[in-house]
This record gives structure tokens, sequence and C-alpha cells, in this order.
């Protein structure tokens, strides 16, 4: 039997009128994932002022309405489901796990756009949801093919938490390892928050391992990578994650981090001109002292831009009416002027190499195939 959802007691001014449109921000603010939350929460506050700036959205002002993410995917789901069928939000977007997205997409779906900015295993079809960031075809087949070629990758073990993102992220990789002459030769899930991995380091070693895919979310991957180094296993294999930003690499410091790779669509030292201007933008909002705003929380400002042309496009906020003009849609942001084929997000993806507490972007990558 189909339960209503809770009752809210929001603030006054969340409640929904003419001239306004609220958006539910949906990111971490506890959990594995906390580390880049406040990230998350400024990235997408600067891009809600400046399309404030600019006039807002159908001539209303854009408002967010923070949602913790990081709780349990039902728990968020009920509350996201909640503020849209009070209408107390028009619109979805925010970065948080695969688990929380397949959780709120069906209670939402087809009632307001729901704009999803992580990176995720790709599949998702559900009428109303949009997605801005990378999928494995596009963003991990060639960091991988790249690897086997330059530095000789033949033998992977994958080390992911145990949810759908790194499992069906796994079930691609091996497909990709053959593609590259080698394989998969090892496999583990842990619990998300797992603190210990001398089991799983103790099978890597074993497995003679020569790369070491990380699925590993937030503070989980920065733990894994001290207990990586502490056990001399980076001077044997290299390491490449797909979630790996710049607050996590502060949070694993210098020093466990040799040899680590990430794929993504952005990275703070890229230095072209959308970058730099989004950099002072954010500099001068929030100060040198401001989280760093890496891949992870930067989508979050990619999420709002994409939610508001969705909506001046197709001049409703009718999900229906927003679809039938998605393929029309296009913004210009960080990662510069991007369009939606087939509502995902087309964008340029790089491979980096850690460097202390900063990124050195290596290559653009070539993605070969259909990017969902």
């Amino acid at each position: 039997m189909n339960r209503p959802p809770p009752r809210l007691h929001t603030p006054e001014w969340f409640t929904a009128d003419d001239s306004t449109l609220n958006v539910a921000l949906v990111f971490p603010m506890q959990g594995p994932a906390g580390i880049f939350g406040p990230a998350c929460g400024a990235c997408a506050r600067l891009a809600a002022e400046e399309v404030n700036k600019a006039g807002g959205v159908l001539g209303r002002e854009l408002r967010l309405i923070e949602v913790d993410g990081g709780a349990g995917p039902r728990r968020v789901a009920e509350h996201v489901e909640a503020l849209v069928a009070s209408g107390v939000v028009q619109g979805v977007t925010g970065w948080h796990i695969s688990s929380v997205r397949q959780a709120v997409a069906p209670r939402i779906a087809h009632r307001v756009p729901y704009v999803y900015t992580a990176l995720y295993e790709g599949g998702e079809r559900t009428q109303g949801v949009f997605m801005t960031s990378e999928t494995p075809s596009w963003q991990l087949l060639p960091a991988m093919r790249l690897l086997a070629e330059s530095r000789g990758v033949r033998r992977w073990f994958v080390v992911g938490n145990n949810y759908v993102w790194p499992r069906h992220t796994a079930r691609a990789a091996r497909g990709y390892a053959r593609e590259s002459r080698g394989r998969v030769c090892g496999e583990a899930y842990l619990p998300l928050g797992t603190e210990h991995f001398e089991d799983v380091l103790r099978r890597i070693e074993r497995a003679d391992a020569d790369g070491v895919l990380m699925l590993l979310v937030g503070s989980d991957a920065v733990r894994f990578n001290r207990a990586f180094a502490a056990s001399g296993l980076d001077r044997r294999c290299l390491r490449l994650s797909t979630l790996m930003d710049e607050n996590m690499l502060l949070g694993s410091g210098p020093e466990a981090t040799l040899d680590l790779y990430s794929t993504a669509g952005f990275f703070a030292s890229l230095a072209d001109q959308n970058t730099l201007d989004f950099h002072g933008q954010y500099a001068a909002r929030f100060g040198l002292e401001a989280p760093v705003p890496g891949s992870l929380g930067e989508s979050c400002y990619e999420g709002v831009l994409l939610l508001a042309a969705l909506i001046e496009r197709a001049r409703a906020l009718d999900v229906a009416a927003i679809g039938a003009a998605a393929d029309r849609v296009s913004y210009e942001g960080p990662r510069g002027l991007l369009r939606l084929d087939g509502r995902h997000v087309r964008q340029r993806i790089y491979l980096a190499r850690a460097d202390g507490h900063d990124f050195n972007v290596l290559a653009q990558l070539r993605a070969p195939y259909d990017l969902r």
C-alpha cells in the first residue's frame, strides 16, 4: 500500500508563489561524500545567484532549498517527494549517489524536472531526469585504454563501495580491460563508511595487480589512499579513480597519492577561459579559504545552469514540455558550451595525475561509444 508523503514544516519563505521558482538542491551533508558537500552547496549557490542576476527563470527568482543527500536513500526520497507533492519545489538537482537517485526518480517522475549531476553507471531512462556528468563508456573506457597503452596496465583489481554505481561500473570495466588485452583479476566491495582495508590490500598484493580501479566514495577513498600508501603498494601498481577531486586529494595527503590517476569532465587546474572565469567568480563570492570547487562540487553549478536552461527553453515547468525541447537546449559554464543529447550532457573528458594537492591534466580522452 502506498503511504502518503510525510508532512513538512518549512519556513514561510519556502512557500511557492508566482515570483519565485524553488529548487531542491540534494547534496551530501554527512557520510563518506560529506567531504565535498560544502563545495557542492557553494557552487550551486553561485550558479543560482548568477541566474538571478541575469533575470531569473521565466522572470522568477530561483531559490535553492537544501536537502541532505547523504542520508539513507529512502529518507532522502521521502523528503524530496514531500517537497514536490506540497508544491514547495518546482525542480530538483544536485550530487548524490546512484542509490539515492534510484529512490528519488520514481517518486517525482513526470511531476518536476530532475537534473542529476553525479557521474554514474549509465542507463537512466526515467522521464524528466537529465544528467550532466560522466558515464563509464565516455570516462572509464578511454582512460583504461590509455593507461594500458602508456603504462602497460594489464591486471586490474577493482575496489568499490557496495552499491549500484561501483558494481555496474565494474561490470563495464571487465569488458574494457579485455579490449585492452588485459583482465580484471579481482574485485572487492565494501560498505559505505569502511575504515579498515587490510584484507583488501592483501588480496591486491596476492593478485599481482598492476592497476587498481578505485570506485570508492569520498572519505572512504581518502582512507583507502592512506592505507594503500602505508602498505607500500603505491610503489607496485597505479590507481585510477573516476570519483576523485581536489578535496579528496587534500584529505589523502601528497604522500598517499603517488601514481594516482583521475578521470573527469572538470579539474580545478584546467586553465581555459571558462574555468578561469569560474574560479574568479567563485573566489570573489566565497573567498580564498572556501572549499576547492573540484569536479564533484562544480557539477552542482552545472546542474543549476542546466535546470534553468531547460525551463527557459520550454517556457514552462511541465515535464513533458521540457522533455520535448531538451535536445535543443545548450548552456555555457565552467566546462564550456554544452548541449544535451538523449537527456545526457555531452562534454570533454580528461585524464589527470595527482601532483601533491592538485591534478596535472595529461590528456583529453576520446570517447568511442555512445555516452548513454
